[in-house]
């Protein structure tokens, strides 16, 4: 399954299943087939996954340090999963749109 976001202001952004639900508990929304991001809502989404961004690079860092400081390139962190949904959040914050997606 696939979940494609669309906003007025930003291209769509379609993501895979496991990491656009994961996307949506981080802002607190419920994953499911659909669902709306009201323009109002989007300041508290983007602090929410900026917040789940620095943990998760706090947490990487400490598995990293207990792995004799190897770090692992092959890792895909939140960081570069979020840019784009991040990305469309500000866009569409600043034309005042919700964004809206469906599996």
């Amino acid at each position: 399954m696939l979940y494609k976001f669309k906003s007025r202001a930003a291209p769509d952004l379609i993501m895979l299943e496991p990491h656009g639900r994961q996307i949506l508990e981080i802002i607190g929304k419920t994953p499911g087939p659909s669902g709306i991001i009201t323009a109002a809502q989007i300041p508290a989404a983007v602090a929410a996954l900026e917040a789940a961004v620095v943990a998760d690079e706090a947490l990487a860092a400490a598995q990293e340090a207990e792995d004799d400081g190897t770090e692992r390139t092959d890792a895909v962190h939140l960081r570069q999963r979020a840019a784009p949904f991040l990305d469309m959040l500000r866009r569409s914050v600043a034309e005042e749109r919700d964004v809206v997606w469906g599996a």
